[in-house]
C-alpha cells in the first residue's frame, strides 16, 4: 500500500534497489546529492546531475524532461553516505519557465523494481522557487527511510548547494545548466504524450526475474503514442491535433497565412459549416466552443487486422494508433515505435549492468575469504558467478529480441504505408507524387537506430512548421568512425544533404507556401545546388560574395521585424500590399566565409526570432572554421538542430537519453526522383503566381 507523504513525514524502506519517478508536467532537471550524517556534501563528486549522471549506487537522467526515473541502490552506497537528496530544478537559459509556480505541481514516487509505489509525495506550495529538495532517503540505525522535504530555493541550484555546505555551489550550478543546455540542443523534441489510450502492443516480460534487483525495466507494453502539440493552444487530454494553420501561430480571420475554415464535428452528427452559427439544442446548454475546434477525442484505429491467436502476438497494422487522419495515426505510430525501442533498450542495458555488478560483488566476496583461495572452492564460486551472469544476460537479450522482432514486423508494414512527407526517397510513393493541397504534420529528416538493433531503423520525424533551424555539420567531427578524412567530400555530402532536405520541404508544402533562399558566398556549392537552380524552385539565384550575403540577410531580417511589429501591434492586416506570407528557408553554405560582424549578428537574430514568424535557417558549416568568434556563436549552434551528412551518434531521445545513430535521408545514386519532384513543384509554383 502506497504511503502518501506530506511535508516532513517519513516512511521505512524495505528494499535496497529502488526507482524514484518524477512527473513534472514541464521539462525539469533531476539531480541527487550524497550527504553525510549532518547532510553535508563533501564535494562536487558527491552530486549526480546531467553532466555526471552516475555515482556509486545512484543514476539520474542525462537531460531535462517532464518525466524522470532515477535508479538507486542503497546497498551500493559508500559507508560515509547517510543521506540521498533528490533535487528538482527548472532549466535556465532554454526559454522555459523560471519558477515552479508557473508549472504543474511536481510529483515524486519511490517505487520497487516491479513498479509498485512504496511512497509518494506531491511537492505543493512552490511559487517563486526555481529549485527544490523534493525528498531524501536517509539511514538511521542501519535502516533506510524516505522523508518528504519540499524545501524550495528562489535562487536556484546555487542557493540549494550553498545551503547543503558545498563550497563550489555556483560553479557546479553553472556546469549543470551548461550540460542541460547541451542536452536540449542534441535532443529530438517529442510531442506531448497522449492520455487517451495506447497503441496495440504485446505485453513484454521483465528483463529480470522477480528475485533480481536493478533499475526498473519497461518493455513495449503500455507505451503511449505521443500527441503533437496543437497550433491552436492547449488541448484537453485525448484531443487530436487539427491540421496546421498559419506560421504565425493562433490567428483570427483575416490574418496572413490563414487557411480555410475547417469543418467542426459534433457528437452524433456530421461535419457542420463553421461559417454558420450552431443552433442550440432545445432544452440543452448553448455550445460556446469555437466552431473550428475539435473537442471530441480522436477515433481509435480501425480493426483492419484479424484478431491474434491465443499466445501469439497481434499482427502489426499500419496506422495502428489514434488520430483524426491516417497521416496523424502514422505519425503517432512512428513516435510510439521510437519510444518503445528506447525503453526496451534501456531495460536491456539496465539488466546487463545489474548482471555485471552482481557478478563483481559475488567475486569480491569469494576473493575476500582466504579459505576460498585454497583448493577448488574459489574456482567453483567463480564459475557459478559467471554462469549466473550469462543466464541473466541471456534472459535480458531474449526479452529484447522478442521486442525487436515485434517492432521490426511493425516497421515492415509501416514504412511502405508512409506518405511522401514521412517516406524515404526510394519509397514508391514518390513516383505518384502530386503537389499537396495541405501542409503535413511532420517531415522526415533521416533515420535513427541503436547498436543493439542496427537493422531496425526509426524514421526521424519533426513537426511542421519547423520550430528550430537545422545545422548540417560539414566538419570532420560529423563522421562517426572517422572514415571521412577528405574535407572536400564531406562538404559535398553536407551540401547534398541540405539540398535533399530543402527539396523535401518544397515538395510537402502547397504551391506558393514555401520559399527557399540560398547564400553561397564562394560558389562552392554550385554542383550540389544544381537541382534547385535548374528546376527554378529558388526565389532567386544563390547569393554570392559579401554584397549578396548582406542583401539576403537584410531582406529577411526586415521581414522578421515587420511581421513581429504587426503581430505585437495586433494589426496583421497592416503588412505591405503583396507581402509574401509563405514560409521562408535560408540555406547558408560555407559559413562564416563572406560574413562580417553585422552579418553574423543578423544570422543569430534569424536563428532566434525567425521560426516564430515563418523564417527558418539551414546552415551548412564546420564549427571549427568559426572558432575565431569564440563563445559568441555558442547560442547559435545550440539554437539549431545538428544533423550530419554521414552516420553519427549525436542525437538523443527525449525519454531515456540514449545516443542514437543518425543517418540522413539522401536520394539514391542515379535516381531521378528529386528532379521529377522539383519539376512538378516548379510547375505548380508557376501556375500559383
Amino acid at each position: 500500500m502506497t504511503a502518501e507523504l506530506v511535508r516532513g513525514q517519513n516512511h521505512p524502506l524495505s528494499q535496497a534497489r529502488l526507482e524514484i519517478r518524477v512527473s513534472g508536467g514541464a521539462p525539469i532537471v533531476a539531480a541527487a546529492t550524497l550527504g553525510d550524517e549532518q547532510g553535508r556534501i563533501h564535494g562536487v563528486e558527491w552530486v549526480a546531475h546531467p553532466g555526471t549522471p552516475t555515482l556509486p549506487g545512484l543514476e539520474v537522467s542525462r537531460q531535462a524532461a517532464a518525466d524522470h526515473r532515477l535508479a538507486v541502490d542503497l546497498d551500493a552506497m559508500p559507508e560515509a553516505v547517510h543521506r540521498v537528496s533528490v533535487l528538482l530544478a527548472l532549466p535556465t537559459g532554454v526559454g522555459g519557465p523560471t519558477r515552479f509556480g508557473a508549472v504543474p505541481t511536481p510529483f515524486v514516487a519511490v517505487t520497487g523494481l516491479d513498479g509498485a509505489e512504496v511512497a509518494s509525495y506531491t511537492v505543493t506550495g512552490l511559487e517563486a522557487e526555481s529549485a527544490v529538495v523534493a525528498l531524501e532517503l536517509y539511514r538511521r540505525q542501519g535502516a533506510w527511510k524516505v522523508r518528504a522535504i519540499g524545501q524550495g530555493y528562489a535562487g536556484g541550484l546555487a542557493d540549494l548547494f550553498t545551503d547543503q555546505g558545498l563550497a563550489q555551489a555556483h560553479q557546479l550550478a553553472g556546469s549543470i545548466n551548461e550540460a542541460v543546455a547541451q542536452g536540449v540542443a542534441r535532443s529530438i523534441p517529442a510531442p506531448p504524450s497522449r492520455t487517451d489510450g495506447d497503441r496495440s502492443r504485446q505485453a513484454a516480460a521483465p528483463a529480470l526475474g522477480p528475485d533480481q534487483s536493478g533499475p526498473a525495466q519497461q518493455g513495449t507494453s503500455g507505451s503511449t503514442a505521443p500527441q503533437p502539440t496543437s497550433p491552436y493552444g492547449t488541448q484537453t487530454p485525448g484531443q487530436a491535433t487539427p491540421p496546421p494553420n498559419s506560421p504565425y501561430g493562433t490567428q483570427s480571420p483575416g490574418m496572413p497565412g490563414q487557411s480555410a475554415p475547417q469543418p467542426s464535428y459534433q457528437a452524433g452528427t456530421g461535419p457542420t459549416d463553421p461559417t454558420q452559427p450552431t443552433a442550440p439544442t432545445s432544452g440543452g446548454p448553448i455550445d460556446y466552443s469555437h466552431p473550428r475546434r475539435q473537442n471530441a477525442a480522436p477515433p481509435p484505429p480501425p480493426p483492419t487486422a484479424p484478431p491474434a491467436q491465443p499466445g501469439q502476438p497481434a499482427q502489426p497494422v499500419a496506422g495502428d494508433a489514434t488520430g483524426w487522419s491516417m497521416e496523424e495515426r502514422l505519425y503517432n505510430q512512428v513516435w510510439g515505435m521510437f519510444e518503445d525501442l528506447a525503453r526496451s533498450t534501456a531495460a536491456y542495458r539496465s539488466a546487463v549492468d545489474f548482471a555485471e555488478s552482481r557478478m563483481e560483488k559475488e567475486l569480491d566476496q569469494v576473493l575476500s575469504d582466504p579459505r576460498s583461495r585454497i583448493g577448488g572452492q574459489g574456482d567453483a564460486a567463480r564459475e557459478a558467478a559467471q554462469a549466473k551472469h550469462a543466464q541473466l544476460v541471456n534472459q535480458a537479450r531474449a526479452t529484447l529480441d522478442r521486442d525487436l522482432a515485434q517492432l521490426t514486423a511493425e516497421a515492415q508494414v509501416v514504412e511502405p504505408a508512409l506518405p511522401p512527407a514521412y517516406a524515404r526517397w526510394d519509397n514508391p510513393v514518390w513516383h505518384g507524387y502530386r503537389v499537396p493541397m495541405e501542409i503535413p504534420m511532420a517531415l522526415r529528416l533521416g533515420e535513427l537506430h541503436l547498436p543493439e538493433s542496427a537493422e531496425l531503423r526509426i524514421p526521424m520525424l519533426v513537426r511542421l512548421p519547423l520550430e528550430r533551424g537545422l545545422w548540417i555539420d560539414s566538419g570532420r567531427s560529423g563522421s562517426l568512425d572517422g572514415s571521412f578524412t577528405d574535407s572536400h567530400d564531406l562538404r559535398r555530402l553536407a551540401m547534398e544533404t541540405a539540398v535533399a532536405n530543402a527539396a523535401r520541404l518544397l515538395a510537402v508544402y502547397p504551391a506558393g507556401e514555401f520559399t527557399v533562399h540560398v547564400i553561397d558566398p564562394a560558389g562552392s556549392g554550385s554542383q550540389a545546388l544544381a537541382p534547385l537552380v535548374q528546376t527554378g524552385v529558388l526565389a532567386a539565384p544563390p547569393a554570392v560574395g559579401a554584397a549578396g550575403v548582406a542583401d539576403v540577410l537584410g531582406r529577411l531580417t526586415q521581414r522578421v521585424d515587420l511581421v513581429q511589429m504587426a503581430l505585437r501591434g495586433g494589426a496583421p492586416d497592416s503588412l505591405p500590399p503583396g507581402f509574401d506570407t509563405s514560409q521562408q528557408l535560408l540555406i547558408v553554405n560555407d559559413f562564416p566565409h563572406g560574413f562580417d560582424d553585422r552579418a553574423v549578428n543578423q544570422l543569430r537574430y534569424l536563428a532566434d526570432e525567425g521560426p516564430a514568424v515563418g523564417v527558418h535557417l539551414m546552415m551548412v558549416a564546420d564549427r571549427e572554421e568559426a572558432a575565431g568568434y569564440g563563445p559568441l556563436l555558442d547560442p547559435l549552434w545550440r539554437a539549431l538542430l545538428r544533423l550530419t551528412p554521414v552516420a553519427d551518434d549525436h542525437l538523443a531521445d527525449p525519454w531515456v537519453g540514449h545516443a542514437w545513430t543518425y543517418e540522413p535521408s539522401l536520394v539514391p545514386p542515379g535516381s531521378q526522383v528529386l528532379q521529377q519532384v522539383l519539376t512538378q513543384v516548379a510547375a505548380a509554383r508557376a501556375k500559383h503566381w
